[in-house]
């Protein structure tokens, strides 16, 4: 069951808000209830850390580190995920194995990108 995201604090068993914020510092953190769902299943299914590398992002932010101008991290719907110990590949294969028809997955080599847009979305960076 999806829990609704406080303003401050806890938003899942697993993560703080803080950890989705803008790496600005600009605080931007209106992150998607849903998306956090996503994170927590990762975490909960491996049982292991979930580093958060990219998550919120404001406008600025999002084309210094040369985002994308449709990028889902400045709706708060999207982050880039490391799972400690285990490969990027086998954490994309989770999720596109549990999510086969939505959602977008970023397929990296080093880090997986997981966003809850409606329609599917996939694609090799």
């Amino acid at each position: 069951m999806k829990k609704s995201v406080n303003a401050y604090g806890a938003v899942s068993p697993n993560f703080m808000r803080s950890e989705f914020e803008c790496k600005c510092g600009c605080g931007f953190n209106e992150i998607d209830p849903e998306l956090v769902y996503v994170v927590q299943d990762v975490r909960t299914h491996f049982g292991l850390p979930v580093n958060i590398t990219s998550a919120c992002r404001c406008k600025k932010h999002n084309k210094k580190v040369g985002g994308s101008a449709k990028s889902q991290h400045v709706l708060g719907t999207a982050a880039d995920i490391v799972v400690r110990g285990v490969s990027a590949s086998d954490v994309q294969d989770y999720i596109d194995n549990k999510f086969p028809d939505t959602y977008g997955i970023g397929f990296y080599s080093s880090f997986t990108h997981v966003d809850v847009r409606k329609d599917k979305a996939r694609w090799i960076g």
